[in-house]
């Protein structure tokens, strides 16, 4: 048998003319993407370990936090948080609506490093198309960073 999925638009984005468009982006994640994962269980297998996972305790919820060390890793998404190297387009439709949420994103994004370098943290940005060509490189930057 299968199960039915009710969708409960919540008002922040514009009804979209396809249900499929609905679906679709309401199985984006916030939390635990395939990025995330790919990185976190190679920091495991090489042995670093001690970091907290989307930690409360600071402003933005880094994704990966060395709070002894005051390290914030920030693993983003190339489309929601527009890489510049990987230059992602933009939907063809309500493009309004998506270049003001492009936008604030950006600026939400810039204001959560600024407010942990304020508090004196070290903040690494790894893009998701840099862990998909060169994870060995990203896991260097960690290492480094630590």
């Amino acid at each position: 048998m299968e199960e039915t999925k009710t969708y409960i638009r919540d008002a922040r984005s514009p009804t979209p003319k396809n249900e499929q468009t609905s679906k679709t982006m309401s199985a984006i994640k916030a939390k635990n993407t395939k990025p995330e994962l790919i990185l976190r269980k190679t920091l495991w297998n090489k042995g670093i370990k001690g970091y907290r996972l989307h930690w409360k305790k600071v402003p933005g919820r880094p994704d990966i936090a060395f709070p002894g060390k005051k390290i914030a890793i920030f693993i983003n998404g190339c489309f929601w948080h527009r890489c510049p190297s990987c230059n992602p387009s933009t939907p063809k439709t309500n493009i309004e609506f998506w270049q003001n949420k492009f936008s604030k994103n950006i600026e939400r994004d810039k204001r959560k490093i600024e407010e942990l370098q304020s508090l004196g943290w070290q903040v690494l940005t790894i893009w998701e198309c840099e862990i998909k060509k060169d994870l060995d490189t990203q896991i260097t930057k960690i290492k480094e960073f630590l």
